[in-house]
């Protein structure tokens, strides 16, 4: 599929090695002509080999592929950019461009920090349950410590507390050289199957 002409930069791979212990995630970047088509309001329908690799291309490493839902990946984390960079229970790590995630003073929009921090939050608590159990977030905050206006944002999701019926995550978001951008907290709630 052909990603539409708003979407213009992709991540750069990232070379460095994951923690040890960690899942590697590819540092695949969509090769031209492989990025996905997103019309607003509607669900794209994607062939399980198109959906196999938009998983690929937002670096989900194939082992956890089933584990994910019935979309595999949100359709909002690849229209804006985000890529898998390292993905445990005990860390998680994403990228997200600052191009195209930009709001009216070009600035990197608050919304895409939420964005970045609840895909993190939401997979590692996936993660935690082993894909066993539906998870939902129920809360989520977020300080702004300073913008971003260009580049790469790099968000790193670690637990505070993993329970059996919550789990909750801090996520810090980082510019190029380090600094704080922003510091999230998501909480996310197990739910029993059975009274579904």
């Amino acid at each position: 599929m052909v990603m539409n002409d708003a979407h213009t930069e992709t991540p750069a791979a990232d070379t460095s090695a994951p923690a040890a212990g960690s899942a590697a995630c590819p540092a695949t970047t969509p090769a031209a002509g492989t990025r996905h088509a997103f019309v607003p309001g509607v669900r794209p329908q994607l062939t399980a080999e198109e959906l196999r690799q938009m998983l690929f291309d937002t670096g989900i490493p194939e082992e956890f592929h089933g584990h994910l839902g019935k979309l595999g990946i949100s359709p909002l984390t690849a229209k804006m950019g985000i890529v898998f960079r390292e993905m445990t229970v005990e860390r998680m790590v994403a990228t997200m461009p600052v191009a195209g995630n930009e709001q009216n003073a070009g600035l990197l929009h608050g919304g895409a920090h939420l964005v970045l921090a609840e895909t993190l939050g939401s997979i590692a608590a996936v993660l935690h349950v082993g894909g066993k159990k539906p998870v939902v977030g129920i809360e989520i905050s977020a300080t702004h410590h300073r913008a971003a206006t260009e580049g790469i944002v790099t968000g790193t999701c670690t637990p505070i507390h993993l329970g059996g019926t919550l789990i909750t995550h801090e996520i810090v978001m980082t510019d190029e050289e380090g600094k704080r951008l922003s510091t999230a907290k998501i909480t996310n709630m197990i739910l029993d199957p059975s009274r579904r």
